[in-house]
């Protein structure tokens, strides 16, 4: 039986959710230029995928957090994702901006939660950490209870890994940048001769394709 990290990276692949790009890489908005491109946020756009994408993150909280009160998702990516796992599940949603609004009531978090209650925060994809656990932040100042945090995707970065370790925080996602590349290969989404390239992306993002000053 094929594992759930190779199934959901074939799946992203089918609805090329995948974009391969060394020679026009696209620029992220912390700088970093990258020629890879994942976008699950396509995944809205299938049912029978957002469906078991859902279903199968919801079974992940269950297993792992089955104290969770309440669903977190962060805007903008998880909100769609997480109101339906909260669906699932039978529990309270909530969304976290990336910062208070500037108007109305200056919102940072949106919904009912009380302080103490125990969260599960929900994201799409996890790059840096650094909006990711920024959301995880916000709720902490606000008195809840983080119990973890799940997603469908990760680059697998050594700096969010850190991050994550650093904050104490679990992270448990679906697939992987390692597995999805890997996966790409084998179906002949992309080529032998991408594999070095990409593979030295993964371990310097922060410096590949920039020129030397």
């Amino acid at each position: 039986m094929e594992s759930i990290d190779r199934k959901v990276a074939k799946s992203l692949l089918d609805i090329k959710a995948v974009t391969l790009r060394p020679d026009e890489p696209f620029k992220w908005a912390s700088g970093w230029l990258s020629p890879i491109y994942c976008d699950n946020r396509r995944i809205l756009s299938y049912p029978e995928l957002r469906e078991e994408a859902c279903r199968q993150m919801a079974g992940i909280i269950s297993e792992k957090f089955p104290e969770a009160e309440v669903i977190a998702g962060v805007a903008t990516g998880a909100i769609a994702h997480g109101m339906l796992i909260a669906h699932i599940l039978k529990k309270p949603f909530i969304y976290v901006r990336p910062k208070p609004k500037d108007h109305g009531t200056g919102s940072q978090i949106e919904g009912s939660v009380e302080k103490g209650a125990k969260v599960v925060v929900v994201e799409d994809l996890i790059s840096t950490g650094s909006s990711s656990l920024s959301a995880v932040d916000a709720l902490v100042k606000a008195g809840v209870n983080v119990l973890g945090m799940t997603a469908i995707f990760s680059y697998n970065f050594n700096q969010a890994r850190r991050a994550f370790e650093v904050a104490d925080i679990e992270l448990y996602t679906l697939t992987n940048y390692d597995t999805l590349i890997e996966v790409a290969r084998e179906t002949g989404y992309i080529k032998d001769s991408d594999m070095e390239l990409l593979k030295e992306w993964r371990f310097s993002p922060s410096t590949w394709g920039k020129k030397e000053e």
